[in-house]
């Protein structure tokens, strides 16, 4: 699995994922990928050329947006989304929720076409599809 993490969550959160995964999942941060200041139609169309990623945000706005709303929901993309509760949380309690819900995800995203959205939540076991 290609997972991408958004620009609203730390690079350290993409470096730790990528060292506990190594050998299994492409893991990296945005910044990494396109450099700072690259908008979010710039890197879904080019990520979603690129073929199927696996998207985890902080930026609930992707799904508000109806211009990057559209791009998402026509990509390839699969978007895992924080939800606001967890969005606020400290960074310990993200990666937490991140880590107790990763075999989700895993599975979630290879059920689904791209464009999909889904939130992830501050406590229970289980994500909504937005």
């Amino acid at each position: 699995m290609k997972v991408l993490i958004d620009e609203n969550l730390p690079p350290a959160l993409a470096r730790s994922l990528s060292a506990l995964f190594a050998g299994k999942h492409e893991i990296l941060h945005i910044r990494d990928r396109f450099g700072p200041g690259t908008t979010d139609l710039q890197w879904i169309a080019e990520l979603s050329r690129d073929g199927r990623w696996v998207v985890i945000s902080g930026d609930r706005r992707i799904t508000r947006n109806k211009a990057e709303y559209n791009a998402f929901r026509a990509s390839l993309l699969v978007g895992f989304f924080l939800s606001s509760g967890l969005q606020k949380a400290p960074l310990l309690k993200q990666m937490e929720r991140i880590l107790a819900l990763w075999a989700t995800i895993e599975t979630q995203s290879a059920l689904v076409q791209g464009g999909a959205t889904f939130e992830l939540p501050m406590s229970s076991t289980r994500v909504r599809q937005i």
